[in-house]
């Protein structure tokens, strides 16, 4: 059972799983409770036009998929406020859109091979020294800005028209919002996975909220569902060869299930 702790491969997929497990429900029940989840799937997409563009000119995935998300975030939130576009068609528009430039891009880099593959579904082995070191350090950044602002983005969350009265800056928080949002898919897809990443922010956060316990008991509850999704999914994963972030998100899936029967009752 302890073998794999003697793989540096998988030892660097645990640490960076853990971190991950630990900031997506922080960012995903704020875009739960504001019927946003589907940013996530958004910028996903879009990350995975970076992560092409990686490939295509030979540089770390994770960066170009990072810079990528981090710009069209600032571009839907923009198109969000100055209601030009409505904030459903905004994320409508990019996520066909990046996903036809990924495809048009991984065409031009020769079709899809074994690495891009790992970052479509997730892989523990894609995690490298570079990548783990990324992912610490804006992860800590994530957990930072969200602590900072932490009483902020909860009175927007519930009564945004409110907040603004009372003189909180509102557009420049939820900029800082979607901009978090991007960098958590970026870190998140080497461990889950382009295709499944969203799930991991949103899932645990619908399971912790069918418990119907105050804000921060919601936010615990959510980070040991995350938690424990991701670890026990990197061990199953390892010891029966299955795809990391396909595991996780089914693990996940499966504690859903069990808390809408403890709803029921």
């Amino acid at each position: 059972m302890l073998e794999i702790f003697q793989y540096g491969f998988a030892l660097r997929g645990l640490v960076a799983g853990v971190i991950i497990g630990l900031i997506a429900p922080l960012i995903g029940i704020f875009l739960v409770l504001r019927r946003y989840s589907l940013i996530a799937d958004t910028l996903a997409h879009v990350s995975l036009a970076g992560i092409a563009i990686g490939f295509l000119l030979n540089v770390n995935p994770i960066m170009t998929a990072m810079i990528s998300t981090v710009l069209s975030s600032v571009v839907i939130e923009r198109l969000r406020i100055s209601k030009k576009v409505y904030g459903e068609s905004a994320l409508a528009i990019f996520l066909s859109g990046s996903l036809a430039l990924a495809i048009v891009l991984i065409s031009l880099a020769h079709g899809f091979n074994v690495g891009l593959l790992n970052y479509l579904f997730g892989s523990i082995v894609t995690v490298n020294q570079s990548d783990l070191y990324i992912i610490g350090i804006l992860g800590a950044l994530v957990a930072t800005v969200l602590f900072l602002f932490y009483k902020e983005l909860v009175y927007i969350t519930f009564d945004e028209e409110s907040a603004q009265v009372s003189g909180i800056p509102t557009r420049t928080i939820n900029t800082w919002l979607i901009v978090l949002a991007a960098l958590t898919v970026s870190l998140s897809i080497p461990i889950v996975g382009v295709l499944l990443i969203s799930a991991l922010m949103v899932i645990p956060v619908v399971t912790a909220l069918q418990f119907r316990q105050s804000f921060g008991v919601t936010i615990l509850i959510g980070e040991l569902v995350s938690l424990f999704s991701v670890v026990a999914g990197i061990f199953t994963s390892f010891y029966l060869n299955l795809s990391t972030g396909g595991t996780i998100v089914l693990i996940s899936l499966a504690i859903f299930v069990v808390s809408l029967g403890f709803k029921k009752r």
